[in-house]
């Protein structure tokens, strides 16, 4: 079956182009609306969900056999769309906990974790995902499904588990009542010295608290 009878108008529901470009499609529907703030009581399970969805489209293409796509070179999509609107919504969204604790490789050992954020792999992966779908719709689906396989493996597939792995432990600290360590000074772009860790952790605890009515979680 070719690419543009995969992208005719009456397509297959249970075909696997069909379905992952659907789970795709929906997950960067989703957290462009997410990002307005409309409802930031629900942000974070909400998030919690759609990337939860996000990571079985990943698992399939994982799992899948390799894909090769129909021509040696990539065609032109012309310039990415910006993210940066995104990345900044989300920023002043997440800001009390955008900045998490990430194990870049659990094979390679690192001396220490390695801090990251969620606002910057929100839009990363959306980025990602974007460059695939513009293929899909174009009617190169051969090549949409192997850049997904292919960025899943090298690119938005690690990042996207550790924001999962990031909101599922800031859920499960907010709903379990306990405090949370990994903001303790955790920062993207300095060190804290030993009095600045020592109010971090002072705060991370406040924050625990107060983060839970407005992003939407609540304590056990």
């Amino acid at each position: 079956m070719s690419d543009a009878t995969l992208h005719a108008a009456h397509q297959d529901p249970d075909d696997f182009a069909v379905q992952i470009a659907d789970q795709i499609e929906s997950f960067i529907v989703a957290v462009t609306e997410v990002a307005k703030g409309d409802e930031p009581d629900s942000a974070v399970p909400f998030l919690l969900l759609e990337f939860s969805q996000l990571m079985l489209a990943g698992g399939r293409l994982g799992a899948h056999e390799d894909i090769l796509p129909d021509e040696r070179y990539e065609p032109d999509l012309g310039p990415e769309p910006d993210v940066d609107e995104l990345r900044e919504r989300f920023a002043a969204l997440l800001e009390p906990i955008d900045v998490y604790s990430e194990v870049f490789d659990p094979y390679e050992p690192r001396k220490a974790p390695v801090a990251s954020r969620i606002s910057d792999d929100i839009a990363g992966v959306v980025t990602d995902l974007r460059h695939g779908l513009a293929h899909y719709r174009a009617g190169r689906v051969t090549e949409a499904l192997w850049w997904w396989q292919f960025s899943y493996f090298t690119s938005w597939g690690g990042v996207a588990s550790a924001t999962l792995r990031a909101l599922q432990s800031l859920v499960s600290h907010v709903r379990l009542n306990q405090p949370l360590p990994a903001l303790d000074g955790l920062d993207t772009d300095q060190d804290l010295g030993d009095e600045e860790d020592a109010l971090a952790e002072e705060a991370g605890q406040v924050m625990a608290e107060e983060i839970a009515g407005p992003l939407g979680l609540r304590g056990a």
